[in-house]
């Protein structure tokens, strides 16, 4: 089990941030835990000690939000993303921990800047078997290895303007079942050791905790100072990793 006492500065806020975001309050907030704990872990290692705590928080977060999601959409990007994790786990052993933070490095930054620069209201757009064929396999694929599914999955989903409870069901079955679909290959790649076990049995308890504390925000606070406190957590954080990623590939 993980020891240093640096690493649960880092994972205890990051778990707690995951489960803020199923609850349904910050959405996107939920791209924070992967880079805050690769910080002081490998990426790869970060994303295997939280994957079982998802799990949990999805169980939490479908009996949140059953019965309202969208069905429709549901049937084109959960076959896709099942895709796109499969694509992950075939190029796990070839990705380094460098290309990982670079992974990590460029989603960060794009989503963020892309938040800031977007100007007004897109226009809402229809389901669309196309492109939510094409964003819920990119998003199973960054889902596989970081955890990062969140954005390409809500690039499709957010236009659409579902109404607020039905997003966020959609999401959690969505994440559900992509998270479930990993377990099976992060067990054949080696990644639950017992010291990564261990660490997510001494997390999982800040699982509902999250969860709920989203949901309590989600119904009584203000989400715009949250949003712009986090977006410019993930740029910088971003920025770092992204940094680090490009010299460690240079140095190999």
């Amino acid at each position: 089990m993980i020891t240093d006492p640096l690493f649960y500065l880092c994972a205890i806020p990051a778990v707690l941030l995951y489960g803020i975001a199923k609850g349904g309050f910050g959405g996107n907030i939920a791209i924070l835990s992967v880079p805050l704990m690769a910080l002081v872990v490998a990426p790869q290692k970060a994303a295997a000690i939280l994957l079982p705590i998802l799990c949990v928080m999805d169980l939490v977060a479908l009996r949140t939000f059953r019965g309202r999601w969208s069905k429709p959409n549901l049937r084109i990007i959960l076959p896709a993303s099942l895709v796109g994790v499969v694509l992950g786990a075939l190029t796990f052993r070839v990705m380094t921990e460098a290309h990982i933070q670079i992974m990590i490095g460029v989603i960060a930054l794009i989503f963020t800047l892309n938040s800031w620069l977007r100007r007004g209201e897109p226009p809402i757009k229809p389901i669309s078997k196309v492109h939510g064929g094409f964003w819920g396999m990119v998003s199973g694929f960054t889902s596989f290895g970081i955890h990062a599914g969140g954005p390409p999955i809500n690039i499709y989903l957010l236009p659409q303007r579902l109404e607020k409870t039905i997003l966020m069901g959609t999401i959690a079955v969505f994440f559900a079942a992509v998270n479930l679909a990993k377990v099976p290959a992060y067990i054949y790649l080696e990644q639950f050791t017992a010291a990564n076990l261990l660490t997510s049995l001494v997390l999982l308890p800040l699982a509902p905790i999250g969860v709920g504390m989203g949901f309590w925000l989600l119904q009584r606070s203000d989400e715009k100072l949250i949003y712009q406190l986090c977006y410019v957590f993930l740029f910088f954080t971003g920025g770092k990793l992204l940094y680090d990623g490009v010299n460690n590939l240079l140095a190999t």
